[in-house]
């Protein structure tokens, strides 16, 4: 499966309509981001289940900043709209794949629950 370019036009919209999103921020400066790219190219093909998408940060400024990215590449996964990982730096392909699989693993109404409780304590005191 391709890989989808992201900017702050799409970024939500794809993170909401689809169940488990990956999404690489990197840059064509980058050398890790480079060798990385064709790992996560490869698991692209591999898992058709899931949305591969893709940051350029130095096009998407705005959107790599609003994100705090600093360092590059860096590596998040969405599971049900929720953010579930977030790390920099680069990943094997066995790790990546333990990772997706890790992702499509966690149930989505449990992280609702989460959601719910944490708005619950941080909105306990007002």
């Amino acid at each position: 499966m391709a890989t989808v370019a992201l900017n702050e036009e799409n970024f939500a919209s794809t993170i909401d309509s689809n169940d488990v999103v990956l999404i690489d921020f990197w840059a064509g400066w980058c050398n890790p981001c480079m060798r990385f790219a064709p790992i996560y190219d490869n698991a692209s093909e591999r898992h058709d289940d899931v949305t591969f998408a893709k940051v350029d940060t130095e096009a998407e400024q705005n959107l790599a900043g609003a994100l705090e990215i600093t360092s590059i590449p860096t590596l998040m996964a969405f599971r049900a709209g929720y953010l579930v990982f977030r790390q920099s730096g680069l990943l094997p392909g066995s790790a990546l794949d333990d990772l997706i699989a890790q992702v499509k693993a966690i149930d989505p109404a449990e992280l609702a629950k989460q959601a719910e409780e944490q708005h619950a304590e941080e909105h306990a005191d007002i």
